[in-house]
């Protein structure tokens, strides 16, 4: 048998856990496990996706974006 530990975690945890199980009988322990996967990433970034997450950001901050109705208004689609 596996060796297991126990950990506390809140009401509100537990239940957010709930409704990421992929089916009603997945245990906790698959649950957090997917998601402790999914935040991980072998491959780190490389050096020039972060210098354009970089430029994206600061673009925000000084205000140079567009919202999703100005682009729908300029291509015609509303």
């Amino acid at each position: 048998m596996a060796e297991t530990t126990t950990i506390v975690i809140r009401q509100e945890t537990k239940s957010r856990l709930d409704e990421l199980k992929l089916h009603p009988r997945e245990s906790y322990n698959d649950v957090v496990d997917r998601l402790a996967s999914m935040a991980t990433d072998d491959e780190p970034l490389s050096e020039e996706t972060l210098k354009r997450i970089e430029e994206a950001l600061d673009d925000l901050k000084a205000g140079r974006y567009r919202t999703e109705e100005e682009m729908e208004a300029e291509l015609g689609l509303r």
